[in-house]
């Protein structure tokens, strides 16, 4: 996914009228608008695989939290974001449909163009919410997923195919196998090679 800055600064109100109306979404960085471009197959595989997988243990276990993908904002302070997955602890979150204030997991799933901004700018903007347990970063030309946690005081944690990541805020774990299904990368080709011969 790539993101074009655009140098022109709107007040949240405006923001938030033109992204009811608009088909291009747009995050709001400091009263920047950022026009935000489709993504790659492989990072829409990704998204959907992490929602899926966190949808259903919420749903299964009648959870007040909710699973979004990417058209759901978050609002940091001033700002709003697009995250590509978050779960939301429901009863905090009713006071707008538009955005969301509380997710517990923020995850963002890296390519080229957003790597930086995902690693640096969205990394310390999300850690400042309140009630964020865990940030996550998805690599999808590699198996790679990097697991920031407030309980470490934010320091990451890194998985890998073969490995199973435990979600503590929802109390649940996905392997990184599921997260990666159907992905089509030179990991995930390897490990897969490596499962038919075992």
């Amino acid at each position: 996914m790539r993101v074009d800055y655009v140098e022109h600064r709107l007040s949240e109100a405006d923001y938030l009228e033109g992204e009811q109306d608009g088909q291009i979404r747009h995050e709001l960085i400091d009263g920047i608008v950022c026009a935000m471009t489709g993504a790659s197959d492989k990072h829409n595989k990704i998204n959907g695989n992490v929602f899926a997988e966190l949808r259903n243990v919420l749903k299964q276990r009648q959870s007040p939290c909710t699973a979004y993908i990417n058209d759901m904002k978050v609002k940091v302070q001033n700002d709003f974001y697009y995250p590509d997955v978050m779960v939301v602890y429901d009863r905090q979150n009713h006071e707008n449909d538009y955005y969301k204030t509380s997710p517990v997991i923020i995850i963002e799933v890296l390519s080229p163009t957003t790597r930086r901004i995902d690693k640096t700018l969205k990394r310390e903007a999300y850690q400042s919410l309140e009630l964020l347990q865990e940030y996550v970063l998805i690599e999808q030309d590699k198996a790679e997923i990097e697991v920031f946690t407030r309980q470490s005081g934010w320091q990451a944690a890194y998985y890998y195919l073969g490995d199973t990541i435990y979600f503590e805020s929802i109390d649940t774990s996905i392997s990184v196998e599921d997260i990666y299904y159907q992905v089509d990368n030179e990991d995930v080709s390897a490990f897969i090679q490596e499962q038919r011969q075992s």
